[in-house]
């Protein structure tokens, strides 16, 4: 068996944080029509349940992500591989951007847009996370 070592653990908790913050969204995306279904109310309490998960998860994210950069000597990468960070590290504060007014909003409409933009951005920054690993 392979030993494992700290980039191990690093890159195992970025992608446990990554898998809750991304998957979960789209999995109380998928919910909430069901939800809505059985009571008005329940997407609201579902939602608060998945931000006691979802909100540590993020914060993990970003304190491995930090970790990530500086494990990565980033400033011997090529030009290009600093511009793709730089649009990682956009794509997730637009996707904890949102999701923070996204929690915070009463407004049907914000709720639509800044869910939308949160969960799109999410996916944006795991795509761009696999672009940075190879």
């Amino acid at each position: 068996m392979l030993s494992p070592s700290w980039e191990t653990v690093r890159l195992f908790l970025h992608i446990l944080a990554a898998t809750v913050w991304v998957g979960g969204q789209l999995t109380l995306a998928g919910l909430v029509p069901r939800l809505r279904a059985l009571a008005p109310d329940a997407p609201r309490a579902a939602a608060r349940g998945f931000n006691r998960i979802a909100w540590p998860a993020f914060g993990v994210l970003v304190a491995t992500g930090v970790w990530n950069v500086l494990a990565e000597h980033v400033s011997d990468k090529s030009t290009a591989y600093q511009v793709t960070l730089f649009v990682k590290l956009l794509v997730v504060a637009v996707s904890g951007g949102s999701a923070a007014i996204h929690s915070t909003t009463r407004s049907k409409p914000l709720l639509a847009l800044f869910g939308a933009l949160s969960g799109l951005s999410a996916l944006a920054a795991l795509f761009v996370g696999v672009l940075l690993a190879k």
